[in-house]
């Protein structure tokens, strides 16, 4: 879980990528940022791609992302993003007629199977009503979740 209010970006980073034959191609690829604001998701994903991309790269677009959640796996298998769609169902007191709302959450996983048994496993443990309306591999590369900095400094920060 998140520790701070914050919401999902969707980055999209372009570069030269050095391919299997040796050839250099332009090559834009999407990741995801956990982020307070624009700046501070173009910050971070600047951040992370500098550790993977040698040469130069620009941030194409930022935008926000619309995934009220992201179920992430520790699976070595699970390298793929999918984006779900889930239903979820109540009943209006005054109508006494089912009422369905949709949320996006992105599922990490290896298949679309192991996508869909993910969202159970997750889901499995609430007692909300749902219905997985569809899930659909997405073009994300990778999803980098906030981590909040670790201090070896015991003393609380207006002590410092």
């Amino acid at each position: 879980m998140r520790s701070r209010t914050a919401e999902w970006f969707e980055c999209k980073i372009r570069y030269e990528k050095l391919q299997e034959d040796g050839m250099q191609k332009k090559v834009t690829e999407v990741y995801t940022v956990d982020a307070l604001s624009f700046t501070e998701a173009e910050k971070r994903i600047m951040e992370e791609m500098s550790c993977f991309i040698s040469g130069a790269f620009e941030v194409a677009d930022i935008k926000k992302a619309a995934y009220k959640e992201i179920f992430f796996s520790d699976l070595d298998s699970a390298d793929k993003w999918y984006k779900a769609k889930l239903q979820f169902i109540t009943i209006d007191e005054k109508t006494d007629k089912e009422k369905r709302s949709s949320v996006n959450y992105l599922v990490n996983a290896g298949t679309f199977t192991s996508a869909v048994a993910n969202i159970e496993e997750v889901m499995g443990t609430t007692a909300i009503d749902y219905v997985i309306a569809s899930v659909a591999e997405t073009t994300i590369m990778d999803v980098y979740e906030y981590k909040a900095k670790e201090t070896h400094n015991d003393k609380p920060e207006y002590e410092q």
